[in-house]
């Protein structure tokens, strides 16, 4: 699935879940389509998290 294919599909959920659900349910299918989207390029190796983690930077205090 492309990029082009994959913002169709995600344009056209947002846009049924406003005009179905309002405006709350468009904010709760935006904030679930980020989360999947941020697991899915974690999952792919495309999104690198190990500057959150312990030991990525020196916070040594002089």
């Amino acid at each position: 699935m492309n990029a082009t294919l994959l913002g169709l599909i995600t344009g056209l959920t947002l846009g049924l879940a406003i005009v179905f659900g309002g405006s709350s349910a468009f904010l709760v299918v935006l904030v679930c389509g980020a989360v999947g989207l941020a697991v899915c390029r974690y999952l792919d190796g495309r999104l690198d998290l190990s500057m959150f983690g312990a030991g990525s930077y020196d916070r040594t205090l002089r």
